[in-house]
């Protein structure tokens, strides 16, 4: 069972930039999209971006559309969340998550598409 571990999370102040990690134990994963979502208290987890297997393709929530990137780094096995112009509405706790079919070449923005998510880590941001 592949495990991913999410790590760079903090309390940052409004307009500032953060970027997240997730490492996955398993290397076979390079060949899985990947995504980040974010689930608020008291809300439903919500799909944020993704990439495909090879990095051709990436998608992202309308509301972070242009101020978050997403990317990877496969000698790492690791994947990014660049996020910039951080508001309230983006305190969380994020997730990163494996796509259950390898070399899919399009990026599936429903959460549920995806698996084995880690434990999370909080981004915090205060105005």
């Amino acid at each position: 069972q592949v495990q991913l571990a999410e790590s760079g999370g903090g309390m940052v102040q409004a307009g500032a930039s953060l970027r997240i990690s997730c490492v996955v134990s398993d290397d076979t994963y390079n060949n899985f999209g990947m995504a980040w979502a974010r689930q608020a208290p008291g809300k439903e987890r919500e799909f944020v971006a993704g990439i495909t297997y090879n990095s051709d393709t990436t998608s992202y929530a309308d509301s972070v559309k242009g101020r978050f990137i997403i990317s990877r780094d496969y000698a790492e096995n690791t994947m990014y969340l660049q996020m910039n112009s951080l508001s309230a509405e983006d305190a969380a706790f994020y997730y990163c998550g494996a796509d259950r079919l390898p070399f899919r070449r399009i990026v599936l923005t429903d959460v549920s598409s995806y698996h084995s998510w880690g434990q999370g880590t909080q981004v915090t941001v205060s105005s």
